[in-house]
């Protein structure tokens, strides 16, 4: 991991909201450019980044969030609670409802929010809903047994 990345990735850790990443690896097909692509995610973990300063959310850029098809995508995450993996997201057009679904999902016990309280961008675009890692505990040698979602706290 580069130094500038640990460093973020440090600071993450340190704040007390939530974490999105931001994933600055995707390609989207853009036949007005010489590339013939271009990289959303560099735009958006930027406008992220200046959006949430202070906000006690940090914004950690990311090499790769393996959703290449579905550019930009973001993953909020925190301790203790699911993470969510949204795609299909634009920094123009979603700015607003990214900022605003961060700020629910930090709010929230156990990053569960209501699918009515979610913007329309993140109800389309949710590619995955990710177990937090105390989600299974051990009954045993070899045995788990799953945790449920309200028992998340």
């Amino acid at each position: 991991m580069p130094a500038g990345d640990l460093a973020l990735a440090t600071e993450a850790r340190q704040q007390p909201g939530c974490t999105i990443h931001v994933c600055t690896a995707c390609r989207r097909q853009r036949e007005d450019l010489p590339e013939g692509y271009d990289q959303p995610g560099l735009a958006l973990a930027e406008a992220l980044g200046a959006r949430m300063t202070g906000s006690g959310i940090a914004v950690v850029p990311v090499e790769c969030l393996a959703v290449c098809k579905r550019p930009c995508t973001i993953a909020l995450a925190a301790d203790g609670k699911w993470t969510y993996l949204i795609g299909d997201l634009d920094a123009g057009l979603h700015l607003d409802e990214i900022v605003g679904a961060a700020e629910s999902f930090a709010a929230s016990a156990n990053g569960i929010v209501p699918w009515k309280e979610r913007p329309a961008s993140f109800r389309k675009g949710v590619v995955a809903r990710v177990p937090p890692l105390r989600a299974f505990r051990s009954t045993g040698i070899g045995r788990t047994t799953r945790i449920r979602a309200h028992e998340i706290l």
